[in-house]
């Protein structure tokens, strides 16, 4: 496994990597993905071997243009605001999927999950490979997001040969997800782009249950992002259960009661939102490996980017909520 700096020659081999079958590790907007040609079945298969992923979960293609997005899918026009509006970006739309693409991407479904990053070291990986790029984030899976480098290489290893090191990824959770059906409009995940932000462009989005035997995209599994260190949402009774343990604490805009814990981290001082998603896995990440007992997190309101944080910390404390 080697960390790469994105140089034009850094960024030819990885597609040579790509080309031969290989897995190589970049970043985009949102985390980092790890990457097969997404329409070389044998190459995607290595996805699912690495991160020990269910093959009933689907991956996302990552493209580079709208023209090699009719070449995968078909592309609805109901679709077309959100594209213009949000692409490249973190937004995922599911589509009905034309044949090039192997069922291994789509968990044997029809629909297959496609997006345009807004990266330009995933843009050009894309757009000289030629072909869209299978990319879930660059981790185990159930586990924490890589919004960082290193944080792959702590997780994958020599699994991966090439880890493309683009720094720390702009907004820092995955993106949302939508698919369009029957004329109905389905918000599958939540991530970088707000729900209320997708309303005012396509109209009223219908919430899909958790599909949890036959996900039709990623995401929707209700445990995910978790930490190995056992976490938990901050709440007095957390604080007495653990007051003899060590303990680490993420907050939202203000830290109360720090001398009683080992470690704590402020998402945002001033409240933003995007400055929070873009810290949440990398502190998480950092507590992980302050080997604590437990680590303790705040919620937040739900509006706007608030949904996907909490969506993601939700999923975290669903591991653990039931082992005390």
């Amino acid at each position: 496994m080697e960390i790469k700096e994105p140089t034009k020659q850094n960024i030819d081999f990885a597609v040579k990597l790509l080309r031969a079958g290989n897995l190589v590790a970049f970043p985009t907007e949102t985390v980092y993905g790890l990457g097969a040609d997404g329409l070389n079945e044998i190459a995607v298969s290595k996805i699912f071997e690495v991160k020990k992923r269910p093959q009933f979960n689907p991956l996302i293609l990552h493209i580079s243009s709208l023209d090699m997005l009719k070449e995968i899918a078909w592309f609805n026009n109901d679709f077309h605001n959100l594209t213009e509006k949000f692409w490249p970006g973190p937004l995922t739309l599911v589509l009905k999927k034309k044949k090039v693409v192997p069922y291994i991407v789509t968990s044997g479904l029809d629909t297959v999950a496609v997006r345009i990053p807004d990266n330009k070291i995933a843009l050009q990986l894309i757009e000289k490979l030629g072909r869209p790029i299978a990319a879930p984030s660059a981790n185990m899976f159930k586990k924490l997001s890589p919004t960082k480098a290193e944080h792959v290489a702590k997780q994958l290893g020599n699994n991966v040969k090439l880890i493309l090191d683009g720094g720390n990824c702009k907004i820092g959770v995955e993106s949302t997800i939508i698919e369009i059906k029957n004329n109905k409009k389905y918000y599958l995940r939540p991530g970088g782009v707000s729900k209320e932000d997708i309303e005012k462009e396509i109209g009223k989005l219908l919430q899909k249950d958790e599909l949890k035997h036959k996900p039709n995209s990623p995401g929707q599994l209700p445990i995910h992002y978790a930490p190995n260190t056992p976490i938990y949402f901050y709440d007095e009774k957390k604080i007495k259960e653990f007051s003899q343990k060590k303990i680490g604490v993420i907050f939202f805009s203000k830290a109360t009661n720090q001398k009683l814990f080992s470690e704590f981290r402020i998402l945002s001082k001033t409240k933003n939102l995007y400055e929070a998603a873009s810290n949440l896995f990398k502190f998480l990440h950092e507590l992980e490996d302050k080997n604590l007992d437990a680590i303790l997190v705040e919620k937040i309101s739900s509006g706007g980017l608030g949904e996907a944080i909490m969506d993601r910390l939700t999923k975290a404390v669903n591991k653990y909520k039931n082992s005390n």
